[in-house]
Order: structure tokens, then C-alpha cells, then sequence
């Protein structure tokens, strides 16, 4: 993996560039983002650029250290493992502490990734801190995290903490259209829904799973003004499919809806996601007065206040469904 190779996070690849060019490589760093965000792959950027031949701000590709490191078989690059739900005491001291002794076999750094390292309990974290607090002068300390506020004040005050910020939709788009031959509809949905977080765009972009829920929810948007009881039923049974993912069928609703406020308020489809819809989306806008839209929205984030609560999933669904068929006619 390369620095030029990452869409977006331009603060953080400039703050490790520069940190290589200048000799100023800190011995722990904390990545910390949402899931799929890029945390990997900015931290195994670091880590083949530091150990890369040529000795410049990025990662060559071609000489020996690069291309161990591309296959995730380089001596000098440890990545920690846990087996069970937390990562334990144990899994630090064989992993890093026992190991960071031993001088590097083929480079001037010896580099450890933990990844999800919000799954350190408290020991482990108090054991990592001893090697933080005197590490030898070629270990690097890589914590990647969803969740940098659950480590203890000690570890984060020896750590350089580097925060991963959105990716602007625009960049996400073209990434999907780019190199992952997506066409520019899906790809502006993925992106629109993914929210900033480019890895997320780009699994929704291939999953088939993905897909089929889409067009299920637009499928059932179409019809919903002439849904009566029995059918409602009916939707909510197609909707127990998608239950595990209930959070993200959710959020397209909220997609479509914004839709149809925005064409509702300019009468313009131009920045519309569901831009292949226009037709339908043009007459729930034309139907649905703004109170009405104000609603729809209020009952979707109820919906998935209550679903996240491990509230009555049906009842929270079908008072959604009732709510929007209510006030979109």
C-alpha cells in the first residue's frame, strides 16, 4: 500500500510524510476512525514507506521490502492477533512485549499494527504501557481504533492521535466509477449513503445484498400511498429479511425522503440521489406538504431510536410505515 494510492485523508498522510522526511517518526500512534474507514490502510502505508529501499516520502512498490510488505509477509512487520472477543494481557506481552526485544531483521524500524485495539482490556492496556512509556529506539506502536476515548489517559498522552476525517462524496464517486467500474447511479447512492467512509462505499458498491435491499425499499416507496392494512403486513414481512440491517435500510429511506424535500423546496433532480425515480419522488414532492415531510423524518429516527434500543422491533417498523403512508398522500 502507497500514501498516493489512499483517496482523501490528506492531513494525516501529510503529517506521516512529513514525519518520515524529517526524521520525527513517533513510537506510537493512535488511528482512530469508524469501521472500514482506511485506518489499515494509512498505517501499512507508514509502515512500507518506513522500511521501503529508496527511503522516500511513499512506498516505491517494486523493491524487495515493499513488495514482502504488499504481500503481509514482512519480517519487520507485526501484526497482533487476539483469538477471543477481547484482546487479552497475554496477547500483548507474547506479542509485543516479548517480541520488541529482538532488534528488526531487515530494517532500521520494527512496527506493530494492532488493530481494533479498542478491544484491549484494562491489563492489556497497562501491560502495552510499559513498552510505550521505554520502547527501543527502532519499535513503532500502531493502534488502530473505532474508539480512542476507551483507552486509558496514560496511553493516550504517549501517543500521537491522529483522526480520520470524512471523505467529501464527490472523491468517493469518482474512486467507485474509477477503479471499481461502478456505474455513476449506484455509485452515488453507495456514496451519498456511506456518509464519508470510503471503505463502506465500496463494500455497499459490490455487495448484492446491498443491492437487492435498495430495490426492495424503493419497490415498497413506489406503492406505500396505496398500501392498505393487509399489505402493510405484507411489507413488513419482506422487511424481516433485512432485520440485521434494519440501521442501513433505514438510512436509505432517509436518502429517498431527503429527495423528495429537496425537489419539493427547488423542483430541481440535478443533486438528487434516487435521480432514476424522479418520477414517482416528483409526485409524493408535490403531495406531502413540509409538516407532513417533517414527520416522516421524526418517525424514521423514532424507528431507529427504538430498533437500536432493542425496542418491539414490528411495532416500530409498522408505526414507520403507517407514518409515512399518512403523510406522503
Amino acid at each position: 500500500m502507497k500514501f498516493a494510492e489512499i483517496r482523501g485523508q490528506q492531513e494525516i498522510k501529510h503529517h506521516l510524510q512529513n514525519a518520515i522526511s524529517q526524521g520525527k517518526v513517533s513510537h506510537a500512534y493512535i488511528i482512530s476512525g469508524e469501521k472500514e474507514a482506511g485506518k489499515m490502510m494509512l498505517a501499512e502505508a507508514f509502515a512500507a514507506t518506513l522500511l521501503c529501499e529508496n527511503h522516500g516520502e511513499d512506498a516505491c512498490g517494486e523493491c524487495h521490502s515493499c513488495k514482502q510488505a504488499l504481500g503481509h509477509n514482512h519480517p519487520d512487520i507485526r501484526y497482533v492477533t487476539h483469538e477471543k472477543a477481547a484482546i487479552s494481557v497475554e496477547d500483548i506481552r507474547q506479542q509485543i512485549n516479548n517480541d520488541v526485544v529482538i532488534k528488526p531483521y531487515a530494517s532500521d524500524y520494527k512496527i506493530y499494527i494492532v488493530d481494533e485495539a479498542e478491544k484491549m482490556n484494562k491489563q492489556a492496556q497497562n501491560a502495552l504501557l510499559k513498552t510505550i512509556e521505554e520502547p527501543p529506539e527502532y519499535a513503532i506502536i500502531m493502534l488502530l481504533t473505532t474508539n480512542a476515548a476507551g483507552f486509558l489517559q496514560t496511553i493516550l498522552s504517549r501517543c500521537v492521535t491522529l483522526e480520520l476525517n470524512a471523505v467529501d462524496k464527490e472523491t468517493i464517486i469518482k474512486e467507485l466509477m474509477e477503479n471499481y467500474r461502478i456505474p455513476d447511479y449506484q455509485a452515488e447512492i453507495c456514496g451519498a449513503f456511506a456518509q464519508g467512509n470510503l471503505g463502506k462505499a465500496i463494500k455497499l458498491a459490490s455487495s448484492e445484498g446491498f443491492n437487492e435491499m435498495k430495490n426492495q425499499m424503493v419497490g415498497m416507496l413506489r406503492r406505500i400511498e396505496t398500501m392498505d392494512l393487509f399489505e402493510i403486513s405484507q411489507t413488513m414481512k419482506e422487511m424481516e429479511e433485512y432485520k440485521p440491517q434494519i440501521q442501513e435500510y433505514l438510512d436509505l429511506m432517509n436518502i429517498w425522503f431527503r429527495d423528495v424535500l429537496l425537489y419539493k423546496s427547488t423542483g430541481e433532480s440535478k443533486k438528487m440521489i434516487f435521480r432514476e425515480e424522479i418520477m414517482i419522488i416528483k409526485k409524493q414532492a408535490q403531495s406531502a406538504s413540509f409538516s407532513g415531510m417533517e414527520k416522516i423524518f421524526k418517525g424514521i429516527a423514532t424507528a431507529k431510536r427504538r430498533i437500536a434500543a432493542n425496542g418491539n422491533y414490528n411495532l416500530a417498523v409498522e408505526l414507520l410505515l403507517l407514518t409515512v403512508k399518512e403523510n406522503i398522500g
